[in-house]
């Protein structure tokens, strides 16, 4: 045991931590940000305090736990090699799982939170859909990146209930809206990958064409929601910084792409989204 305990000193920290934590990095805005959206604007009318406490330890634990999971499974580039990288995985399985059990029994045993099973089912049913995309091969990348999205912000409409009680229309409305926002981000970075050598306007129109299709689609289906009372005015006004960011590429000259830059301006865009969007609901 002392031996193992020495071993574990000379693991590298980046890949201890590969096995605990997810290393997509844009997930956990995808995650967190429609949570916080959710339960903000539920605390308008609710006041469920610990059951989002409980949500909040659900919601990461059953989101770290996917990491270990796969790497078990053989599902994952990165798999265990010594048994000091076997004890951090299953140390970490037991933690997150544990951590799991304990928040979502709570919830709907004690806080009858009984309509979790409906939103925790269909993000099971999403992300079990998104693995059988991913075995499809790299052209369905972006396929099963957006259907993964829409299990993540299933995190909005679980927040808002947990928080009021109600799982309605602006539960799914919550959702539906973060799940909008989450698609242009990851079309966005994927058009910036395949079109970093892309220069002048008709060969970024070439490899962009999708992705304007697809503001154009995001344009109609705000105002479409504004006009029938779903949404805020003030709310889809949220989206105009990406929308605006997203017409811009096609205008700018031509430059490098920098991953890790990219990486930084979207969370920017996320955490900007979240805060206009809480504020038109409040509003």
């Amino acid at each position: 045991m002392a031996t193992l305990v020495s071993d574990l000193h000379h693991l590298q920290p980046e890949r201890l931590r590969s096995f605990i934590l997810p290393r997509e990095h844009g997930a956990w805005g995808i995650l967190l940000i429609p949570l916080l959206t959710g339960a903000s604007i539920g605390f308008a009318t609710g006041h469920g305090v610990l059951p989002f406490l409980l949500f909040i330890a659900a919601s990461l634990s059953l989101f770290c736990l996917r990491t270990p999971v796969e790497a078990w499974l053989g599902a994952s580039a990165l798999r265990p090699q010594t048994p000091p990288e076997q004890m951090v995985l299953f140390c970490s399985l037991a933690v997150y799982t544990a951590i799991a059990a304990l928040s979502v029994g709570w919830l709907l045993w004690r806080e009858r939170a009984l309509g979790l099973v409906l939103v925790g089912g269909a993000a099971v049913v999403i992300f079990l859909a998104q693995a059988g995309l991913k075995k499809l091969g790299r052209q369905m990348r972006l396929a099963a990146q957006v259907l993964g999205a829409l299990g993540l912000t299933s995190t909005a409409a679980g927040a808002y209930y947990v928080v009021t009680g109600a799982l309605d229309q602006k539960a799914l409305i919550l959702w539906a809206a973060n799940w909008l926002f989450a698609i242009n981000q990851i079309h966005f970075v994927q058009m910036r990958i395949h079109g970093g050598r892309a220069a002048g306007l008709r060969e970024k129109l070439s490899t962009g064409a999708w992705f304007l299709l697809g503001e154009t689609l995001t344009v109609f289906l705000l105002i479409l929601a504004w006009r029938l009372r779903y949404l805020p005015a003030l709310a889809g006004l949220a989206f105009v910084p990406v929308l605006l960011r997203g017409l811009r590429w096609f205008w700018q000259a031509k430059e490098p792409l920098a991953i890790h830059r990219l990486g930084f301006t979207e969370l920017a865009h996320v955490l900007v989204f979240g805060v206009l969007f809480i504020l038109g609901f409040s509003l």
